[in-house]
């Protein structure tokens, strides 16, 4: 499977974007062009994205891919939106929208619309929309040629928090206000043997909320080869950014692994397995763990890895309460990186706001060597197949925040190490490793040391040695669990391990901590 190198191009544009006010524009702009007026609704534009679903799939790639192809990196810098020319720039009651330019990277055009009273109208393009040099490549495209997406900005127009740019991608720059991790529409055939599908977004409907400026309603079409859908997301800025999403897919053939809410991130290396390091940061990753909370009620911590090999674990449940990649660490500290600053990438829980049924939610890791890889994804997996024909309605909701919005009340997992097992100073048994886990909150104050012990489950080997739980003895309320796994390297061939923290009645008090180790990597 590719990884995703995407990275670096959408991530610069972005960060670019964000930085700061736009440049003033060279001239007077008479608003945005639009197309005449037709009927909208949701269900309307469901009812649409069923009848594309009975056609074949049809490319709408640009007609003018040459043009395109020299707008690259450097030259897509030289292209800037007239803040003026925003939708909606003179309502305070509603967001600034500003559209992207195609480039050599974004070649296939979404349709934009602006809806009013139930009608919508298409902006269309105008190259004078556009601040760019005189003598700029893009100054050869005719006009109407459709948009690579969108932002919404804030009311100063100086910042965004909402970016649609690519595919089925979006992101927001969440509660801590700086871009990291998307999230996409729809996943198809992710991690398997065949080339995974990549939907797009092919038009877009703006909706104002109720006259709220930190409100957006955008609603679009999918389309892809497999699939055709509708999506409407409902997005609110206050502390955090939320999105209602209700999602409307239709087959147009049998797909074998349909992702739902999947999630899109980057993650090199961290504290388990330095080993992967080869940069001077301590740790560089837009998300270090998956989160998990089971339809049981049980709450899972998966500290994420950059295994040797493309590696997908599937967590069966029934009915799950939420799930999410996220980023707990908030210290500079602990990055050391004062130019694209880890420690303020967001969070991002996905909420089902009904019930799933049975399935599981699928974590798919692939090996990288960089930071500029898109190497993670999370998504849920329905153990109902998909036919030919068939309709799949999803209603979730996604916060973009900077701590897990549902904390546990069992105490949450802090640090995780591992190294070479046995006992300092004495000669080191080979095949042996150690993990060593920090645990926080919860009820860990309660307890004294020699109150809790330490439950471990291995898929292969066994646990060697004594296990140990204690009180962290600077006194911050950690508590830290120890164990051994002695598991020697049998091929390719992974170790799972469980690990939970119990009181004396063999009552879980921390929430699950999962893990997949490889013996053939380590130096143990």
């Amino acid at each position: 499977m590719m990884t995703l190198n995407r990275r670096q191009t959408l991530a610069s544009i972005l960060a670019t974007f964000a930085a700061g006010a736009l440049p003033a524009a060279a001239a007077a702009q008479q608003g945005l062009s639009f197309g005449p007026a037709e009927p909208f609704s949701f269900a309307g534009l469901k009812d649409k994205a069923r009848a594309l679903a009975a056609r074949p799939w049809k490319s709408l790639a640009s007609p003018y891919g040459a043009i395109l192809d020299q707008i690259d990196y450097d030259a897509y810098q030289k292209i800037r939106f007239r803040k003026e020319a925003s939708l909606w720039a003179d309502d305070a009651n509603r967001p600034p929208v500003q559209l992207f330019h195609l480039g050599r990277y974004f070649q296939e055009p979404a349709r934009i619309y602006a809806v009013d009273g139930g009608a919508a109208r298409e902006i269309l393009y105008r190259r004078d929309y556009f601040d760019m040099p005189e003598d700029h490549v893009a100054r050869q495209l005719p006009d109407d040629i459709g948009y690579g997406g969108f932002r919404v900005m804030n009311a100063a127009q100086d910042r965004d928090w909402l970016a649609f740019l690519g595919a089925a991608y979006f992101r927001s720059s969440g509660e801590l206000d700086q871009y990291g991790l998307s999230a996409r529409a729809v996943a198809i055939d992710t991690a398997l043997p065949t080339p995974e599908e990549f939907p797009r977004f092919t038009a877009f409907y703006m909706e104002p909320a109720g006259g709220d400026a930190h409100r957006v309603i955008i609603n679009a079409i999918l389309e892809g080869p497999s699939i055709a859908g509708a999506v409407r997301l409902d997005c609110r800025r206050d502390k955090a950014v939320l999105m209602d999403v209700d999602c409307a897919f239709y087959a147009r053939k049998d797909i074998a692994r349909l992702g739902v809410a999947p999630l899109t991130s980057m993650f090199w290396f961290g504290q388990i397995d330095r080993t992967q390091g080869v940069d001077w940061r301590p740790r560089i990753h837009d998300s270090e763990g998956l989160s998990i909370w089971t339809g049981a009620g049980e709450r899972i911590w998966r500290p994420l890895a950059n295994p040797h090999r493309v590696m997908t674990n599937s967590f069966l449940d029934k009915g799950p309460r939420g799930f999410g990649l996220l980023q707990r660490h908030r210290n500079f500290e602990d990055y050391q990186d004062d130019g694209v600053f880890y420690e303020r990438r967001p969070t991002v829980w996905v909420e089902p706001l009904d019930d799933w049924g049975a399935g599981s939610i699928q974590l798919v890791e692939i090996p990288t060597d960089d930071e500029i890889h898109d190497n993670i994804v999370a998504y849920w997996v329905s153990d109902e197949p998909v036919k030919a024909g068939d309709a799949r309605e999803w209603r979730y909701r996604l916060h973009w925040t900077a701590d897990e919005p549902f904390r546990p009340s069992l105490a949450t997992v802090e640090n995780s190490f591992s190294g070479s097992g046995g006992i300092p100073g004495q000669p080191r048994p080979k095949g042996v490793r150690k993990f060593v886990v920090d645990f926080v909150g919860g009820p860990l104050a309660s307890f004294k040391r020699g109150e809790l012990g330490v439950k471990v489950w291995t898929s292969r080997g066994e646990v060697r040695g004594q296990t140990a739980a204690y009180p962290v003895v600077n006194g911050d309320g950690r508590w830290r669990a120890i164990f051994d796994i002695a598991a020697p390297a049998n091929g390719p061939d992974p170790v799972d391990l469980r690990m939970v923290m119990v009181d004396q009645t063999q009552k879980a008090v921390t929430e699950s901590w999962v893990y997949q180790y490889f013996p053939e990597s380590s130096n143990s």
